[in-house]
């Protein structure tokens, strides 16, 4: 008896014919007819349109999502609904990529800085409370820019200290520090390590 199997997308032979007939209780002619028939008009007209969607989205770098795409294909003369652009880009995987918002929280400082460098790339301590780094981020709220100050143990590299605020002006890192010298408590000769410029006020 010959066996014949439906092949997935790459070409492999995975059920015979029969038995997916039987789970999807169509007949054998049936089959055949719609394997005769090919593509649709709509499946010929989505993969056209999938090709122009995807020449669009590179061409725009990925940055591009449904609507901005759909603008575009309306502007070239191309009718269709944002829907099945949004269908076909969801289906093609295609993602568009955001620049993070970018804030600048530093300054040069007009003359290079004289205080002695304690640290000398040594940045791993032997023992908590030897060495602390300072940092700040920046997050993008509803409200506007929130700056979050934070002082980590060298040691441990857990968060010692923190402050947040609207600005970034000398309050916030002292705030911070505040907070870790109150948390900790540490032995004389801690070192505290940042590589701040000048503040950069908002």
């Amino acid at each position: 008896m010959k066996f014949e199997f439906i092949a997935d997308q790459a070409g492999r032979k995975e059920f015979p014919i029969d038995y997916m007939c039987r789970m999807l209780d169509v007949t054998r002619q049936g089959y055949y007819q719609w394997k005769k028939r090919g593509p649709s008009q709509h499946e010929r007209d989505d993969s056209a349109l999938k090709s122009k969607i995807g020449a669009l989205f590179e061409f725009h770098k990925k940055r591009y999502g449904a609507r901005r795409i759909h603008a575009e294909l309306l502007r070239g003369g191309e009718h269709v609904a944002y829907k099945r652009v949004h269908r076909l880009m969801r289906e093609m995987g295609l993602v568009s990529v955001h620049p993070r918002p970018w804030r600048r929280t530093t300054i040069a400082a007009a003359v290079p800085s004289e205080l002695p460098d304690l640290v000398g790339r040594q940045f791993v301590p032997e023992a908590p409370d030897m060495l602390w780094y300072g940092d700040i981020t920046y997050v993008r709220t509803w409200a506007g820019w929130a700056y979050i100050a934070s002082v980590i143990d060298g040691y441990s590299r857990k968060v010692v200290g923190w402050a947040i605020a609207d600005h970034m002006r000398t309050e916030l890192v002292t705030a911070a520090l505040g907070m870790a010298l109150e948390q900790r408590k540490p032995a004389g000769g801690v070192i505290f390590h940042a590589d701040y410029a000048e503040p950069c006020v908002a």
